[in-house]
């Protein structure tokens, strides 16, 4: 049909292009392949309910399993005047006959379908975007608990400038750290998209006595929607599912940036192999740590499709819109797949960074980064910290007055008892001694709790892609079961 009964012509070509697109065969797969799966395990539900009879479901679901197995590749010139599932129903329907195509649609909507398509495919996504962040938290405290890492004294810097001792295995458990945060937001969104959105219809369910739990359970869904309205009404879990993606994007922005500036001539600390590095088109001396650059900017995908999608949703009416469920929805599916690329750049660069243990130790004793320690060892021999903190300003201006490279002495000034001694410590001893508040001393601790949460991550991951593949059996089962292909598989 052509139509709706009450139009009868539909948008022109350049119209539809602006509204539509122009979808190819990827375009075609993507979608349909999510429609067709929804369209199964309708199917089965009305044929369980009594609503569609057994050889109109079993004629369906022949013809929706063989577009799928061909790649719908016999849709791909086909017109799509009001877009793909019309198209792909107008099909099914010049196959099969109105008093079989034209079933398929009863008892739901391009709503309640469309919500769904974005509830499936923000859960694959975010599902494999989850597996690879776990994967590069792996990597991170593999790294962190290595000796080759573990041991190596680096200064960390605050405002640019050098401030205290501390090792490379520790820097790379507090990206970790920030990580697990960002793992444990995703991990929420994935939790949070429980309910099937199929069954609420246009925007307040149907009078038909359809089983939309039956859907839900054949679609891997935990239940059914809660309030038809909200289903078809709100994207709130993509917009929380780009932030979540944009925190992660963030924290490895942020570890890009120190190993491309940590892998400077000046500042030497980290190197890459050459298969982590580009040269230049002019200057052939050039080692340019350039995919760093990459992860750092693929961060701005989701924060810039967050900030697009919240402002299409907001003040639009509570109920189906196409400001919701079609514009606000368009960019997240590229900026999450731009996270997982750097996520995936991020894998390899953190494993084949390497540290220069003797440059990086260099550079914390030139800078002076024992002074707080020593400050604080006056502090335990009843000091005050203020004075005591004078006392070691002042040791470093005279070595550096005196072209010193570190602190080598430290002058007491008179009025001190005169048990008070300030010995300069070595400076793994003075990382070892920060063992207090998740410093460097605790690091060991600090990646086993790591490790465990990553492990205990990886488990609810597996068991949760675990359910969605018993759900595809179910739904392969039930397919069979309506077909008769149990049967005639059972016969051959």
């Amino acid at each position: 049909m052509s139509g709706t009964g009450r139009l009868t012509r539909t948008l022109g070509a350049r119209t539809a292009r602006v509204v539509y697109g122009e979808p190819g065969p990827d375009d075609i797969r993507r979608e349909l392949g999510h429609t067709s799966v929804i369209d199964l395990a309708h199917v089965v539900m009305l044929t369980e309910c009594g609503l569609l009879p057994r050889d109109a479901a079993a004629a369906l679901l022949r013809a929706v399993t063989a577009l799928r197995g061909d790649g719908f590749r016999e849709l791909y010139d086909r017109p799509a005047p009001r877009g793909l599932y019309l198209m792909y129903e107008s099909h099914l329907i010049e196959r099969l006959g109105a008093d079989v195509g034209g079933k398929l649609h009863t008892g739901r909507s391009r709503n309640d379908i469309k919500a769904t398509i974005t509830a499936m495919r923000l859960r694959d996504d975010l599902a494999d975007l989850l597996g690879e962040l776990l994967r590069l938290q792996a990597v991170l405290l593999a790294r962190a608990r290595a000796r080759a890492h573990r041991d190596v004294v680096m200064p960390v810097y605050t405002h640019f400038q050098p401030a205290m001792p501390v090792t490379y295995g520790y820097y790379l458990a507090g990206i970790a750290t920030a990580l697990d945060r960002d793992i444990a937001a995703l991990r929420h969104v994935v939790a949070e998209r429980s309910n099937c959105p199929l069954g609420a219809g246009a925007v307040s369910g149907t009078d038909l006595p359809i089983d939309p739990a039956r859907t839900a359970e054949l679609l891997g869904f935990d239940g059914p929607p809660l309030h038809a309205m909200d289903a078809v009404a709100s994207r709130d879990t993509l917009l929380r599912a780009l932030a979540a993606a944009a925190g992660a994007g963030l924290t490895l922005s942020r570890l890009a940036t120190d190993l491309q500036l940590w892998s400077t001539q000046e500042f030497g600390f980290v190197e890459f192999p050459e298969r982590l590095v580009g040269g230049s088109s002019a200057m052939p001396q050039k080692r340019n740590a350039f995919l760093l650059e990459h992860v750092k900017a693929k961060a701005a995908a989701a924060v810039g499709a967050w900030t697009a999608s919240a402002a299409a949703m907001k003040s639009t009416p509570f109920t189906n819109s196409i400001e919701v469920g079609t514009e606000a929805v368009g960019g997240a599916w590229s900026a999450l797949a731009t996270v997982r690329d750097s996520v995936l750049l991020a894998q390899v660069l953190v494993s084949g960074a390497r540290p220069d243990g003797r440059r990086m130790e260099q550079r914390a004793r030139e800078g002076f980064v024992t002074a707080t320690v020593i400050a604080n060892r006056l502090v335990r021999q009843g000091v005050p910290f203020r004075t005591a903190h004078h006392v070691v300003g002042a040791a470093v201006r005279e070595a550096v007055d005196a072209g010193e490279p570190e602190l080598t002495k430290i002058t007491l000034p008179e009025g001190l008892r005169a048990d008070v001694s300030a010995d300069i410590p070595a400076l793994a001893e003075l990382v070892a001694e920060h063992d207090r508040g998740g410093g460097p001393g605790a690091c060991e601790s600090v990646v086993h709790e790591l490790r465990e949460r990553c492990a205990e991550h990886t488990a609810v991951l597996t068991r949760y892609r675990a359910r969605l593949s018993r759900a595809q059996r179910a739904l392969d089962s039930a397919v069979a079961a309506v077909t008769g292909a149990r049967d005639e598989g059972a016969e051959r």
